[in-house]
C-alpha cells in the first residue's frame, strides 16, 4: 500500500531560504566592492551605518590606519591569488562576473523608473529626495559599501537569517519567505532613519526605502547575493548622478 503521506509536496531545504544563487560565488564576486569601500573609507570621515566589520577592524588593528590598509593589502593579494586559481579551474564564474554586473546596472537603472511609478501613479504618493549625498568620490565609496553590507545584514541576514529562524521554529517555506521579505524591507528602511545621521522622518520616503528593499530582496532571493549587492551599489551611484546633474 503505498503511504499518502510520501505523494505530499516536500517542503525544500532550509538552504532553500537564500534563493535561487550560489553563496560562495556571490562573497566570493562582492570581494571588489568590499575592497574598494573599505581602503576608500580610510580616507573618509564617514562609513556606511551598519558596517560593523571595518570599525570593529580598525580597533583591533590598534586604531591605525596604516594597519588597517596593510591588512587589507593582504587581503587584496589574498583574494587575487584565489581569482588566479578560479580562473584556472572555475571558467564559469570568470565568464558570468562581466554579465552579472551588467544585469545589475540594467537593474540599478530601472528601479528607481519603476518605484517612482508605483508611488506616484499607483499610491498617489509624490517620492522626496532620498539622502544627502555629498562629494562625488565619498558618494561613490559609500555606495560601494551600501551594496555590500547593507544587502549583508538585511538580505542575508534578516531576509534569508529571518527566514531559516522561522523555518527551525516550524513555519513552512513559502510563509517564511513572505513575512522576512516584508520585515527586512521595511527594517531596511527604517535603519535609515535612525540615529543622528539618520534621515528626518516621512513617510514618503519611508514607503520609497521599503519599495527598494523589496526589490533588493526579490534581485537576492530570484538571482543572487552579488546581483543584490551589485544592483544596490550601481543603484545609489546613479541616484547620485541624477541629484548632481
Amino acid at each position: 500500500m503505498t503511504d499518502i503521506r510520501k505523494t505530499e509536496s516536500a517542503e525544500p531545504p532550509l538552504s532553500a531560504v537564500f534563493g535561487w544563487g550560489d553563496l560562495p560565488t556571490s562573497l566570493f564576486a562582492i570581494f571588489p566592492l568590499y575592497l574598494v569601500y573599505a581602503v576608500g573609507i580610510a580616507f573618509l570621515p564617514a562609513m556606511n551605518g551598519v558596517d560593523f566589520v571595518s570599525r570593529n577592524l580598525f580597533i583591533l588593528l590598534g586604531r591605525s590606519q596604516q594597519n588597517y590598509l596593510i591588512a587589507h593589502a593582504v587581503l587584496a593579494a589574498v583574494f587575487l591569488a584565489a581569482a588566479i586559481v578560479s580562473r584556472r579551474t572555475h571558467t564559469g564564474l570568470r565568464r558570468r562576473f562581466l554579465p552579472m554586473v551588467l544585469e545589475s546596472a540594467i537593474y540599478a537603472l530601472t528601479l528607481g523608473s519603476l518605484i517612482w511609478f508605483v508611488m506616484y501613479r499607483i499610491l498617489g504618493m509624490a517620492p522626496l529626495a532620498v539622502g544627502g549625498l555629498s562629494e562625488s568620490a565619498q558618494s561613490v565609496v559609500l555606495s560601494f559599501g551600501a551594496g555590500v553590507h547593507e544587502e549583508l545584514v538585511f538580505r542575508l541576514g534578516a531576509f534569508a537569517g529571518g527566514a531559516a529562524l522561522l523555518r527551525l521554529l516550524g513555519i513552512r517555506h513559502t510563509a517564511a519567505i513572505l513575512i522576512t521579505f516584508l520585515a527586512s524591507s521595511a527594517l531596511f528602511s527604517a535603519a535609515h532613519h535612525l540615529g543622528p545621521a539618520g534621515d528626518p522622518w516621512d513617510v514618503s520616503v519611508f514607503v520609497y526605502r521599503t519599495l527598494a528593499g523589496c526589490a533588493f530582496a526579490a534581485i537576492f532571493y530570484f538571482r543572487s547575493l552579488a546581483h543584490a549587492a551589485y544592483t544596490h551599489a550601481l543603484y545609489d551611484v546613479y541616484v547620485m548622478i541624477l541629484k548632481q546633474a
